[in-house]
């Protein structure tokens, strides 16, 4: 914790005796993160103040990967730079590739890095499709992936709102998911589509949410309409790897 940027030691200090007691803040399984190698935590997104718990009580550094619109202002730039807060560009291509690289760079110093797989926040409280980019991050740097799940943050802090309420949250986080068996086919978008339904499996596990087999950001977006998650959906999230191990 004494790499960590000044500002966030500071603030886990303040913040994190405030936000246990504030919001009767649960944690289980804190023991399946490792104290020092790199790691990904991937997790569900509910809140803003996600970002605030996931790490709070977590005995090291985590370092989240955010958006680059937030240092076009100064309002925010000054508040990400000192947490540790990692720019990215959202879109693909070159830009994205670099983005990638930026966190591998980190997982292979031997950081923590948090992500959400989702890409955004739920826009009704279930769980959506993951996107690839954690699974390629992880295959990259050779790093074990820790799935986690935030429970009642969307009820503490819905989305718009500027008051965190006393509601209850837990987080919890998972066992580590070593997905070495994929390495030799990280370029496979078939291999990596199923290794990502895997950490969204043990997400949804997790979390109890319900899954939508679709973009949180295409449905935010208006391109596409939310529809009701089969009532098989565990074992779509898991479909593409079995199909996988039967060729194999």
């Amino acid at each position: 914790m004494s790499d960590a940027p000044g500002m966030y030691r500071v603030a886990k200090q303040v913040v994190q005796p405030f936000m246990n007691r504030w919001v009767h803040l649960t944690v289980d399984g804190l023991d399946n993160v490792p104290r020092e190698t790199g790691v990904i935590l991937a997790c569900n997104h509910l809140s803003f103040i996600d970002s605030l718990v996931l790490p709070i009580n977590l005995p090291r550094p985590l370092y989240f990967l955010g958006k680059a619109d937030y240092w076009d202002s100064w309002r925010t730039r000054w508040f990400f730079q000192s947490v540790g807060v990692v720019p990215v560009q959202r879109e693909g291509g070159a830009a994205g590739m670099a983005s990638l690289q930026t966190g591998i760079s980190i997982l292979e110093s031997g950081d923590a890095v948090g992500i959400y797989p989702e890409g955004t926040r739920s826009p009704d409280g279930r769980l959506y499709r993951g996107k690839t980019g954690p699974v390629r991050m992880a295959l990259a740097a050779g790093v074990d992936i820790v799935p986690c799940a935030v429970i009642g943050t969307d009820r503490a802090q819905p989305p718009g709102a500027y008051r965190i309420s006393r509601e209850p949250v837990t987080v919890r986080y998972g066992t580590p998911l070593d997905l070495s068996r994929y390495a030799d086919q990280a370029e496979d978008p078939f291999a990596l589509r199923a290794a990502t339904d895997e950490v969204m499996y043990e997400i949804m596990m997790l979390s109890g949410q319900e899954y939508v087999d679709e973009y949180a950001s295409r449905v935010k977006s208006g391109s596409v309409e939310a529809v009701p998650a089969e009532l098989d959906a565990p074992r779509q999230l898991v479909h593409h790897e079995e199909q996988i191990r039967r060729a194999s």
